[in-house]
């Protein structure tokens, strides 16, 4: 057992039996990120920021990040009330020009491979909605909007979603709005048109979800412990792909509880947006 900085002992690895669901989809989401692997952030992203922090800590040293889209591979990152403000960024390698750097950048099919996001609304293809519910020209919301994800979503970009509430008012049948393409209406619309890439994860505070490759309609993967296939289809706005068997999402190791607990966010800011499972 190694020792940490102010001399008290490193906790022994293995399945941690204390860890909340925001700790539990950190971890699933850092597992998503590969050494190599080129990264951006969005706005209020804190449980992929805390992934990405993990993942460089631990199994993907070499992950380049771009932190809120300024700052490339920080070295020391500090969370604050938004993840796209200068603590984030302030000690980093080198630093990119939003306005006329970045987006070369992310056009270029070689570089940022993968993007993490949240949305409003997804639907059982993937597409994504961040700018209105309801009718566009009289909606009864009216959200951000696109921002970065209509780019990210038509261009060949390994798409990962994250969720903090699974309701059926968020993950929909049809997207009221289409502010970013996933598979479209499925069954190989999206690579007909020409567009590669797309969504490989849905990543909630009850289950993990993928894409049948056929159909590319959304499948349950894995639930979180102590949450049922029936909890999940009931808080789902549509009928997703239901596997022969549904496996049980693994759980954070005690290293990782404690690395985000203790380093990576001492705050809990990556605890906001989260509703309690029914």
């Amino acid at each position: 057992m190694s020792g940490r900085a102010d001399g008290s002992a490193a906790p022994a690895d293995g399945p941690a039996d204390d860890y909340t669901v925001d700790e539990l989809m950190v971890c699933v989401l850092a597992a998503c990120f590969q050494d190599g692997d080129q990264v951006l952030n969005g706005l209020s992203s804190f449980i992929p920021v805390c992934a990405i922090k993990l993942a460089r800590r631990t199994h993907a040293p070499d992950l380049v990040w771009i932190a809120g889209g300024s700052g490339v591979s920080p070295r020391s990152p500090r969370l604050t009330a938004s993840t796209f403000e200068w603590p984030l960024w302030r000690d980093s390698v080198m630093y990119v020009d939003v306005a006329t750097e970045l987006w070369d950048w992310v056009a270029d099919e070689r570089l940022l491979r993968t993007f993490c996001a949240g949305a409003a609304q997804i639907d059982a293809h993937g597409n994504a909605n961040n700018s209105v519910i309801g009718s566009f020209d009289r909606p009864r919301v009216r959200l951000p909007g696109t921002a970065g994800l209509g780019d990210m979503g038509s261009l060949s970009k390994r798409i990962v979603y994250w969720v903090a509430d699974h309701s059926p008012r968020t993950l929909v049948e049809r997207v009221d709005f289409r502010s970013a393409a996933g598979y479209l209406g499925g069954g190989g619309e999206r690579a007909r048109l020409g567009l590669g890439g797309g969504p490989e994860l849905v990543v909630t505070n009850l289950a993990v979800l993928d894409f049948a490759p056929v159909s590319e309609r959304m499948r349950l993967r894995s639930v979180h412990p102590g949450v049922t296939v029936e909890q999940v289809l009931a808080a789902t706005g549509f009928e997703p792909v239901l596997p022969a068997e549904v496996a049980a999402t693994a759980v954070p190791t005690v290293r990782q509880v404690d690395l985000i607990r203790r380093v990576i966010d001492p705050e809990g800011y990556r605890r906001r947006g989260f509703r309690s499972p029914a």
